[in-house]
């Protein structure tokens, strides 16, 4: 049994998988609030599931890049839930998530505000590109680098940005994962211990202009 969440968007999801069976899955949008929200909304989808958090074997979770606070917010209840059941956690990166089940070259991503984007290449799945956080028109150019002839499909919250560079190209605006997505991709990833996926500092800082820690 796996539970998977992603708190890194503009939503609080979860879902329970059995193999590759859904047992449960449940998105619930918001731009905030994750904190609060996370673990009811989880012993909801579990309810639903019909399974106790003892019979979980693994738990994934979406690492970045996204909303600072909200990514913490998934890493530290994943983490946190892993230890109390002595299971692994595995991380996921949600451009990846994003692209995850679509065929072709599909590009990730996300508005990351402050005239930057979020962007990472996949061919079939497979990742041909590190995640990186770059100025759209640099982004238009590397989508141009990278598409090839066949399918082509630009998939996130950042994908009507640079729907011109690539006008052949399905776009689908996305603004959150599919937690099934993040379930299946933590189901098959060797469980190394998830790390914050941060592209830029952010925005927020303590008192006296110091920036917050990793």
């Amino acid at each position: 049994m796996l539970l998977a969440i992603d708190t890194c968007l503009g939503a609080c999801s979860a879902a329970v998988l059995d193999g590759g069976r859904v047992l449960a899955s449940r998105v619930e949008p918001m731009a905030r609030g994750h904190q609060e929200r996370l673990a009811p909304l989880v012993a909801q989808v579990m309810t639903q599931a019909g399974v106790a958090f003892d019979q979980l074997d693994r738990v994934g979770v979406t690492i970045g890049p996204g909303s600072f606070t909200g990514l913490r917010v998934g890493l530290a209840f994943a983490k946190g839930l892993g230890a109390a059941l002595s299971i692994p956690v595995v991380g996921v990166g949600v451009l990846e998530a994003l692209a995850h089940p679509l065929s072709g070259t599909v590009f990730a991503v996300l508005d990351a505000k402050r005239d930057q984007v979020y962007l990472q290449a996949f061919a079939d799945g497979v990742a041909v590109s590190a995640p990186d956080a770059l100025p759209p028109g640099t982004a238009a150019a590397r989508l141009a680098e990278l598409a090839g002839a066949g399918n082509v499909t630009l998939v996130g919250s950042g994908a009507p940005l640079l729907a011109g560079a690539l006008p052949h190209a399905a776009v689908v605006a996305a603004d959150h994962a599919d937690p099934v997505a993040v379930a299946q991709i933590a189901a098959v990833r060797l469980p190394v211990p998830p790390r914050p996926l941060y592209l830029r500092a952010p925005d927020a800082k303590l008192p006296g202009g110091r920036d917050l820690p990793a």
